[in-house]
């Protein structure tokens, strides 16, 4: 009996500490492709990984393809049926059939061309020729004078190119080569855009491997090359474009935040104690990383700031536990950090990411494992509810509304290197929470009250009304008024007759 208590009792505790990470806690796996293949999935993929992904990409556009050349040829069968019908029941001069078969043919080679243009312009096989023959073509983006920060940009990229030599030439050749073609596919979709990154990105390191046998750690430094180059260029044009909702995403994200304000360390059971100096400065730190993440061009140097916030992060956590962070410690925290930071176009900078980073570095590594906790973050911001940090939902209904905000921390409690300013304005904070909650508390009972008196006015009202129904007042008639002794009394006759003052003789 005693073994059973103590079983109960240590199940009650770990369900206890689970509630706490109630919402928040996210084990390894679920950050990983959902297919199994080991690298790290993403959001935007559905949950797959870039490659697994890409898979399924091709697989669904290859079915569409198909399904569309099937409507075409069951909509060119109708079509002859239909007209070899309206042959034979009204007969037709051979002049009109040589004029319905030629626009007919021509009908029908439009509508192939057209199809396999719309789906296969950004083929893996169709780019290949698109891409010479558009080469050909003079860009005017390319023609026209660089900024300054590209010009830099282009001088280290060639720079960096002489080191390899052969390989580096015919690299610079693939890579203008790209840019001029990315130039007249601008009426491309975003994604269609990225697919044609994406496959570039693919085709130069297998050349790199394959045809120049160059070795994997210089691949990953000319890969970084390559991308801080072509993506410098073509920044302006697919950072957050015009034809995507992602600038009202970020509005929704940035209200959200904003909305959230009144969050604290302790509803999220954040590990990091901000009245310690070193914690801090980590702290403020990883926000000015996060926020920095935006003033990047290249989808490398955005991930680079994600990772230094993340480290500033660990660090964090470890000066506060005195021993390394985990990952339930590190995602309850970077939660806290996105909220306290509010960075500007958030969704904008990871849909960036996502669309023209090279896929190596999101699939692995510590740069793709910050990244997917950082989509994990962003997730979870979008859908916390009172039951993730463990509220009522009334009290997290009034704190969204803004209409009273958790306690504040008493000004006693603070570290003696805090300064006076802050310490007052903590208590004036609680101050004003306190007024606000003493109004509240008497507005309600002053509405309680005002429905007491409607209440109680109506009650008597409905009793007045039974006792009224129940009784009915009857009004008689005025008596007659009775005559005086004194007066004359003619109606009655039977009074007697009114005494006479007599006098005596004394």
């Amino acid at each position: 009996m005693f073994l059973t208590l103590i079983l109960f009792s240590l199940n009650r505790k770990k369900m206890n500490l689970k509630s706490e990470r109630r919402g928040i806690h996210v084990d390894q796996s679920e950050l990983l492709c959902k297919k199994g293949c080991g690298y790290y999935g993403n959001p935007a993929w559905q949950g797959f990984c870039s490659k697994c992904w890409r898979e399924e990409y091709h697989k669904a556009r290859q079915k569409q393809i198909q399904e569309d050349w099937e409507l075409a040829e069951r909509l060119q069968r109708e079509e002859e049926e239909a007209y070899a019908s309206s042959q034979s029941t009204q007969g037709a001069q051979s002049l009109t059939f040589s004029k319905f078969e030629e626009k007919k043919t021509n009908e029908k080679t439009r509508k192939v061309t057209t199809v396999k243009k719309f789906f296969t312009a950004s083929s893996r096989t169709g780019a290949k020729k698109a891409e010479i023959q558009e080469a050909k073509a003079p860009s005017p983006s390319i023609n026209r004078q660089a900024s300054i920060e590209t010009d830099r940009v282009s001088k280290e990229f060639i720079e960096f190119l002489k080191t390899y030599h052969k390989p580096g030439q015919d690299i610079y050749k693939q890579c203008k080569l790209f840019l001029d073609t990315m130039n007249h596919k601008r009426d491309l979709s975003i994604e269609e855009q990225s697919e044609c990154a994406q496959d570039f990105y693919q085709n130069v390191a297998e050349k790199l491997q394959t045809r120049w046998k160059v070795p994997p750690e210089k691949v990953e430094k000319a890969m970084d090359q390559i991308e801080k180059y072509i993506m410098t260029r073509q920044y302006k044009y697919v950072f957050c474009p015009e034809t995507t909702d992602d600038e009202k995403k970020d509005l929704a994200v940035q209200k959200r935040i904003r909305a959230l304000h009144w969050v604290t360390p302790q509803m999220l059971c954040v590990p990091v104690n901000e009245e310690i100096p070193e914690v801090s400065d980590m702290v403020v730190k990883a926000i000015t990383d996060i926020i920095e993440m935006d003033s990047k061009r290249v989808p490398r140097d955005k991930l680079a700031c994600i990772t230094k916030c993340s480290k500033h992060i660990f660090n964090a956590i470890k000066i506060t536990k005195n021993e390394p962070a985990s990952a339930d410690d590190f995602l309850p925290t970077l939660i806290y950090i996105v909220l306290k930071g509010n960075p500007p176009r958030l969704q904008s900078n990871i849909q960036y990411i996502t669309r023209f980073c090279n896929p190596s570095r999101l699939m692995t590594g510590e740069d793709g494992y910050y990244f997917t906790n950082l989509c994990c973050a962003v997730a979870f911001i979008e859908k916390l509810d009172a039951q993730s940090l463990n509220l009522s939902q009334e009290d997290f209904d009034r704190f969204m509304t803004g209409q009273t905000s958790p306690k504040k921390q008493e000004s006693d409690s603070f570290s003696p290197d805090v300064c006076l300013g802050v310490k007052q304005m903590y208590k004036n904070l609680d101050l004003l929470s306190q007024l606000n909650e003493r109004q509240e508390r008497i507005v309600s009972e002053a509405k309680k009250l005002e429905k007491d008196l409607i209440d109680w006015t109506d009650g008597i009202t409905k009793e007045v009304h039974d006792i009224v129904e129940k009784y009915p007042l009857e009004i008689k008639p005025k008596n007659q008024a009775l005559a005086a002794i004194d007066s004359e009394n003619v109606e009655n006759d039977k009074l007697p007759p009114p005494l006479q003052p007599q006098v005596y003789a004394g």
